[in-house]
């Protein structure tokens, strides 16, 4: 299969606003990959439900995301950009692939056990069934590469698994088996500004893609730093290594040499250089923060997206059931 026929898909759950450790680790990749494939993304506005939202932030999240998709790039024209929600067939398949599930496998996942240490008050099926609604947003279009982080690799070979397990049930070849989309050298992990670990929502280190540059700059300003270098070219500790990798990614070159040079000479000052960064991210978020307060509040616009994006994804989605209820032998009078 040619590389313009291959399917990709990914999602991204409605439970914030979405930050630089997205854009560079997803967003851009997907702006590419919009030009040379078939591209499903989507907005997952069911699997936020485990953590139950008031009903009024569940639709402002979604509009959100919608916005600041498309604000970073993601042309509905070049992709089927959509709600989950609005494909019902991801629920009957959901449905179906959890009667081929089992309890233990799904008990197993790694995710699975977080979830219930860090929410002992709220282990509902959701949780539990969490990688079967994955395998069925992935499966329903029969994608064939799936980017994920190494936290959903495991949910992505149940995905796999389910996919053969069917095909072999049910003596048929309806699903591909899903690949992790390996961006190579494209791949960035962003790190927080705590010091340590990667950008997260859940985390609150992260620079927001729509963020107001005088919150940007509060937020640099406060990043966790050191107390400098003692000796020449020393080795930079975990903070400062996170700064100068994220210096790297929005500055200009010469920007980020400059200020490696003044640290292996022991004379960096770490206030001009959270200066400098945010600046530079301001810049470079500037066009994406004004891409989304254009569309924001412009609800025709993004109603018109969401339904076109609607219309296609249920037009993949109801081919894949179809197929998938005549092999089991569902309405077949």
């Amino acid at each position: 299969m040619s590389q313009q026929q291959d399917i990709v898909l990914s999602g991204i759950r409605s439970t914030g606003s979405l930050h630089l450790g997205n854009y560079f680790g997803a967003m851009r990749n997907f702006v590419r990959l919009q030009e040379t494939h078939t591209c499903y993304f989507f907005i997952a506005d069911y699997h936020s439900l485990t953590t139950h939202p008031a009903p009024e932030d569940l639709h402002n999240n979604v509009r959100r995301i919608l916005a600041e998709y498309i604000a970073s790039g993601i042309d509905p024209e070049k992709c089927t950009l959509y709600v989950q929600s609005d494909v019902p067939e991801t629920c009957d398949l959901y449905l179906l692939l959890n009667m081929i599930a089992y309890v233990g496998e799904l008990e197993r996942t790694t995710t699975f056990k977080d979830k219930i240490r860090k929410q002992p008050g709220n282990i509902n099926a959701g949780l539990l069934t969490y990688p079967v609604l994955m395998a069925s947003d992935i499966l329903i279009h029969r994608a064939h590469k799936v980017p994920v982080g190494k936290d959903q690799e495991q949910h992505l070979e149940l995905a796999r698994v389910y996919a053969r397990r069917f095909n072999n049930t049910y003596n048929c070849e309806i699903f591909p088996e899903p690949e992790a989309f390996n961006f190579g050298a494209n791949l960035v992990k962003v790190p927080g500004l705590d010091g340590t670990g990667k950008m997260g929502k859940s985390e609150g280190n992260g620079i927001y893609l729509t963020d107001a540059p005088e919150v940007i700059r509060k937020k640099v300003m406060k990043a966790v730093t050191d107390t400098g270098p003692t000796e020449p070219n020393q080795e930079l500790a975990e903070p400062i290594q996170n700064l100068f990798t994220i210096l790297d990614l929005v500055s200009k070159p010469e920007t980020a040499a400059f200020f490696r040079d003044q640290y292996a000479r022991c004379s960096i000052r770490y206030g001009d250089l959270k200066k400098q960064l945010a600046e530079d991210l301001i810049a470079y978020l500037a066009p994406i923060r004004e891409k989304f307060e254009q569309i924001i509040n412009d609800k025709e616009y993004l109603g018109k997206v969401a339904a076109a994006g609607r219309e296609k994804a249920r037009a993949s989605a109801a081919k894949t059931i179809a197929e998938v209820r005549r092999a089991i032998g569902i309405n077949r009078l």
